[in-house]
């Protein structure tokens, strides 16, 4: 069950990260356009891309590290 855990979570966060670069790339392609309503609907598209993918590198970097603090924590109070 441990493995399913983790490769879940780096997944996700690898996915993430994919897309994360995919909407920078696509930001940075918006400001090559010359018509203005597909410069905005870019705009929007690129930034929703971002936002959504930014959260699903927070996501799991936030769950790793509080699972990773709660295992030190445990391993902490058994020494003592």
């Amino acid at each position: 069950m441990q493995i399913h855990w983790w490769a879940k979570h780096l997944l996700i966060g690898i996915l993430s990260v994919f897309f994360l670069m995919f909407g920078i790339d696509l930001l940075i392609a918006t400001y090559r356009l010359n018509n203005p309503h597909e410069f905005i609907m870019g705009f929007f598209a690129s930034n929703l891309i971002i936002m959504i993918s930014a959260v699903g590198v927070l996501y799991p970097a936030i769950k790793i590290f509080t699972r990773l603090r709660t295992i030190n924590a445990e391993e902490d109070d058994s020494n003592q």
